[in-house]
């Protein structure tokens, strides 16, 4: 019987599990994510979360649902649902939201009882405005309280920051493999038959390598040829018998924490500890010799300007534009405007800008009306050192309340919420504005505003890598072009001051050095 379905039903003989998770990417230059922030994403715990996993349009991430359908075809369990706690990519969390997110969630799992296992949902490089490793804490007081015969499983992104304290409490850790991140139903999957596995055969364990190596997620891309898609397919080739899983975790390297950088981690069967840290140590000299091919290598502000002019007109291909410093999946405000006073100053046409955040826009362009035309005023109540206020005639074209149903990429098959929007027409460019800050994902965010994607030529994301998966085939992958903008999610990371990152470190520090028998 399903632990989803009843989760009353239990006997000696059924394994309690219990899930739960803390899910944000925070950017050291961003501002703070107060508590509100998990309010706006997904906060549930007990019988809220067990209904957010009974939802057919849950906000939930694909891992846990992927995890429980897995446990739920692999036999009888209970399932204990405990608290799942989620918000945007921003800044460090408010430290006294985290510590009682913790401590509710330890004094759940005190009066659920005994369980015989736990699922977590992770990204794996938060912070908080005091602790540089929350992620880490957390699995410590977890492990602490279960003792060290409980499994404990993860799931975490691809860019996690994986400390010694993560690994040494995790039974196994299973990272994505996909970027854009299309694969967390079936890493959620994959954690359910690895805990499977250990209530048989006892808890794993989790070897890591961390390199003196920072990449910045545009060098991430997983797609044939690159990089990152050879060496995770390198790993996955040495998965099998007493290996049960390899992760490549490229990490964060905006998080700007000690524990930043380029890991290996090996989940090995109970026993094989030194089996995974000889495996471990081989990927990463593996990592290690392919440093030099991790480089950005983006398109300048001029050119990236030309080709949209040319894909506006019809004398080029249709083109897409990353706005690479302004990302709000990496902790960006969604609201910088180099790429858009550029587009329009050049009088580029055909041409779509996804997502701007601007609350205060929105409903000023709500207070017009379609079909009127205002001095919109960009950023005129939040403003910073890379988002300026900024004038300009603009035509109200569409008025929404931002709610749509993701169809494709990181966010399929979940109900989402921008809050009031706007569809503007800014000289040649209708620039979508939103109230509740998030990257360019889905199709459905423009076409909800009334955007007709077949006649667009220039799409403008703000964004870096998931619209490729919601937006594929729009324009060829040669003509997908991400523009060097200045940001808080800039991948020119020579351009940051570091306070946290270890040093010296690949490519920041030319002279940085690895050997494996060192480690």
């Amino acid at each position: 019987m399903s632990g989803l379905r009843d989760p009353s039903y239990g006997s000696s003989r059924v394994p309690r599990i219990a899930l739960g998770g803390f899910f944000i990417e925070c950017n050291r230059w961003s501002p703070s994510t107060p508590a509100e922030g998990f309010r706006r994403g997904l906060d549930a715990g007990g019988g809220a979360l067990l209904d957010e996993l009974r939802s057919p349009a849950t906000p939930l991430k694909g891992d846990s649902l992927g995890f429980v359908a897995a446990m739920d075809q692999t036999g009888p369990w209970e399932l204990v649902p405990l608290r799942m706690a989620c918000a945007e990519p921003g800044g460090p969390v408010d430290h006294a939201f985290f510590e009682s997110f913790c401590a509710n969630l330890e004094a759940r799992l005190k009066l659920a009882g005994p369980v015989d296992g736990l699922f977590l949902s992770l990204h794996g490089a938060a912070l908080t405005t005091r602790e540089d490793d929350p992620d880490g804490l957390l699995l410590t007081r977890l492990r602490a309280r279960l003792g060290p015969s409980v499994p404990i499983v993860a799931v975490m992104g691809l860019h996690a920051n994986v400390s010694a304290r993560m690994s040494d409490s995790l039974s196994a850790l299973v990272a994505y493999r996909t970027h854009p991140h299309v694969d967390l139903f079936a890493r959620g999957q994959e954690a359910a038959r690895l805990l499977r596995g250990m209530l048989m055969e006892g808890p794993g364990v989790v070897e890591r390598v961390q390199l003196p190596l920072v990449t910045s997620s545009s060098s991430q891309l997983i797609a044939p040829g690159t990089v990152c898609a050879d060496l995770v397919d390198q790993g996955q080739k040495a998965v099998g018998g007493d290996i049960l899983n390899v992760s490549l975790c490229g990490g964060f390297a905006l998080a700007d924490a000690v524990k930043c950088g380029v890991t290996v981690s090996v989940t090995a069967r109970a026993g094989q500890r030194d089996a995974a840290r000889a495996l471990a140590l081989r990927l990463a000299a593996q990592v290690w010799s392919a440093r030099e091919r991790f480089t950005s290598r983006l398109t300048s502000l001029p050119d990236g300007v030309a080709a949209a002019r040319a894909a506006g007109r019809g004398e080029g291909p249709p083109v897409m534009l990353a706005d690479v410093g302004d990302d709000p999946g990496a902790g960006g405000g969604g609201n910088t405007l180099d790429l858009l006073q550029a587009l329009v100053a050049a009088g580029v046409e055909r041409t779509v800008l996804g997502m701007f955040t601007d609350p205060a826009l929105a409903r000023h362009a709500h207070a017009v009306g379609v079909g009127g035309t205002f001095e919109a005023h960009f950023n005129q109540v939040r403003s910073g050192a890379f988002a300026q206020p900024w004038r300009h005639r603009a035509q109200v074209l569409a008025l929404g309340d931002g709610r749509f149903f993701a169809r494709r990429g990181l966010v399929q098959g979940t109900q989402r919420e921008m809050g009031s929007c706007a569809l503007l027409q800014v000289g040649g460019v209708q620039v979508a504005v939103i109230s509740q800050r998030q990257q360019l994902m889905d199709p459905a965010q423009l076409e909800v505003l009334g955007v007709d994607l077949a006649q667009v030529r220039v799409l403008v994301a703000k964004g870096r890598r998931h619209f490729r998966a919601a937006f594929e085939g729009f324009a060829n992958p040669k003509d997908i072009l991400e523009v060097d903008c200045p940001g808080v999610t800039t991948p020119n990371l020579r351009a940051l001051t570091w306070t946290r990152l270890p040093r010296p470190v690949f490519p920041i520090d030319e002279d940085a050095i690895w050997e494996p028998s060192a480690v």
